[in-house]
């Protein structure tokens, strides 16, 4: 699809503005918002009763359960549905830490976002499990490989790491952070690495990963992989009369319907970049590969563009290491919210804050970050003229 054509699909891209938030909420297609609107006036109804809109509410649920499969490479019978990714996480640390003992360990890093750190350190209070905290190395915002190493024991239950942190835009090794939790559980939260990276969660080797749509242009809501055995299995908090059989086991009360329709349409728009001809998948991997390469491509214009700038500090790795092209920056004598609303003069929408990765902040020595994110309708002359607005700051 060409780059004109694709952003035709945005109308928010209308008003002339250039959002570089991204990783905070990237704008919706027209087909997304479409599907829906249909939902809600035509299809509107509870499930599994015998009446024809509930049929076709049930058809919708499965359909956009399978397009999540295709985007996961995972059967539609592990895809869960939620509010959103830290109600997915911290419903599921419960079901877990009920299989628990007290004393039980878990490991998460400092360099995450707090709704893959705070279920977790919930489980401290609630069922007496000790959460242990691998480093985040200031330097290169990247983890510290042989300190996570080290913290997992024979007492880990489960390991939770992010793919990409949204903070500053760092890819992490998933291959040797899989390998360091050995036999312990492995629970990813993707919801930074979804955009930029296509998931393949038998290749990761996780047992549980977790996403938000809103990040790849689809509504507000979350979705989640998780292992057959493990969610027929689990004591999931639930009503008694609820579904027994998974995923719908793992799914509280009425969902956000038009919103997971909404999910189905956000993934096809997905695939429809990689053009026509072969399986979803296929044409998703299409898609990803173009997306990759102008994201890199972007990321190196940025991080150089900012970079010679003396009053402007960029955080995270170079695009020489794995990342995204999401960057954390702060700009000498103005606070990150003073920059934001600087750069909104220009027509330039970027965000401001920690994030909810507070630690990471923390860890910088700084008291917020401008983050600066390139999405699928990000043009080139919309990154240079980012970095003159900043530049002349």
């Amino acid at each position: 699809m060409e780059k004109e054509n694709l952003r035709s699909q945005f109308p928010a891209l209308e008003r002339g503005v250039a959002y570089f938030d991204a990783p905070g909420g990237t704008q919706v297609p027209r087909v997304v918002a479409d599907a829906m609107t249909d939902y809600l006036f035509h299809h509107n109804a509870n499930t599994h009763w015998a009446y024809p809109t509930s049929a076709e509410t049930d058809a919708i649920l499965l359909a956009a359960r399978e397009a999540c499969a295709d985007f996961f490479n995972c059967s539609a019978r592990e895809i869960v549905f939620g509010n959103n990714m830290t109600t997915l996480t911290f419903h599921t640390a419960r079901a877990l830490a009920r299989t628990w003992s007290r004393g039980d360990e878990v490991v998460v890093t400092e360099l995450d976002h707090h709704g893959n750190v705070g279920p977790w350190r919930a489980l401290e209070r609630d069922f007496g499990i000790v959460v242990r905290t691998a480093r985040m190395i200031p330097e290169t915002a990247q983890i510290d490989y042989e300190h996570l190493a080290g913290l997992v024991t024979k007492k880990t239950k489960l390991l939770a790491i992010g793919g990409a942190s949204n903070a500053v835009g760092t890819i992490n090794d998933l291959d040797r952070a899989r390998e360091i939790a050995g036999s312990a559980l492995f629970f990813v939260d993707a919801v930074h690495l979804a955009p930029h990276e296509l998931i393949d969660v038998k290749a990761i080797g996780c047992d549980f990963l977790v996403c938000s749509p809103y990040k790849f242009y689809g509504p507000h809501t979350g979705v989640m992989f998780g292992r057959e055995d493990l969610l027929q299995s689990l004591p999931w908090p639930k009503l008694e009369p609820a579904p027994a059989d998974a995923p719908e086991n793992a799914e509280t009360g009425t969902q956000n319907q038009e919103g997971i329709a909404g999910i189905g349409a956000t993934i096809d728009f997905l695939a429809s970049i990689g053009d026509q001809g072969g399986t979803r998948r296929e044409r998703l991997a299409r898609a990803y590969a173009a997306l990759h390469e102008e994201g890199r491509r972007f990321a190196s214009l940025m991080w150089d563009g900012l970079s010679r700038a003396k009053h402007v500090r960029v955080y995270g790795p170079p695009p020489s290491e794995p990342r995204t092209p999401t960057f954390g920056f702060t700009v000498d004598g103005m606070s990150a919210e003073e920059v934001t609303r600087a750069l909104v003069k220009h027509d330039l929408y970027t965000s401001h804050g920690d994030f909810y990765a507070a630690t990471v902040i923390e860890r910088l020595g700084v008291e917020a970050l401008v983050r600066a994110g390139c999405a699928c309708y990000t043009t080139e002359e919309e990154v240079t003229k980012l970095i003159e607005a900043v530049s002349q700051l």
